[in-house]
């Protein structure tokens, strides 16, 4: 939990200072509103995996035999696409590279949509304890939001290559 933490307020202090940093530069190779929405959205990306982390930790006790591994490895993946983007972002605008990498953020959170589904579809039918149906589509649903954050980075980047190619 710790770790988590610590990745947030990083990012925290990140975020802090990119904005202080437009406030103090004049001239930037990107638009101001253009790196303001990449700083937001990266943000937002630790910002609710500790929210998982969080309720998890509150939750264990009741859904300790709930395998997260499929949901949390996307996750990481889509991290991951989201770190290439942003190297890429750096290195220059290959609005090729950026697209092929978007696609595929896309089909990550395509996936982590039709996995909630199924999530949805076995508590329906198999899940008789209702707290326990409430914990676990909770924190499900939070993870695939973090998907859904790193897919929104993912978007913000790509419009940012496709304005400035």
């Amino acid at each position: 939990m710790e770790k988590f933490k610590e990745a947030r307020r990083r990012e925290k202090n990140l975020f802090t200072q990119i904005s202080e940093e437009l406030v103090n530069t004049f001239v930037t190779v990107l638009d101001r509103e253009d790196i303001e929405a990449l700083n937001s959205a990266l943000y937002k990306i630790p910002k609710i995996v500790e929210k998982f982390a969080e309720r998890y930790t509150l939750a264990a006790p009741r859904v300790a035999d709930v395998d997260f591994s499929s949901r949390a490895a996307m996750l990481e993946q889509a991290s991951k696409v989201v770190e290439q983007m942003v190297g890429q972002l750096r290195q220059g605008m290959d609005l090729e590279r950026i697209k092929k990498l978007n696609d595929e953020l896309q089909i990550i959170e395509g996936e982590a949509d039709r996995q909630i589904l199924e999530l949805y579809r076995d508590a329906y039918t198999n899940e008789t304890d209702p707290i326990r149906y409430l914990v676990k589509k909770d924190l499900f649903e939070i993870l695939e939001k973090a998907i859904d954050r790193c897919r929104d980075a993912g978007n913000v980047i790509y419009h940012i290559v496709l304005k400035n190619s």
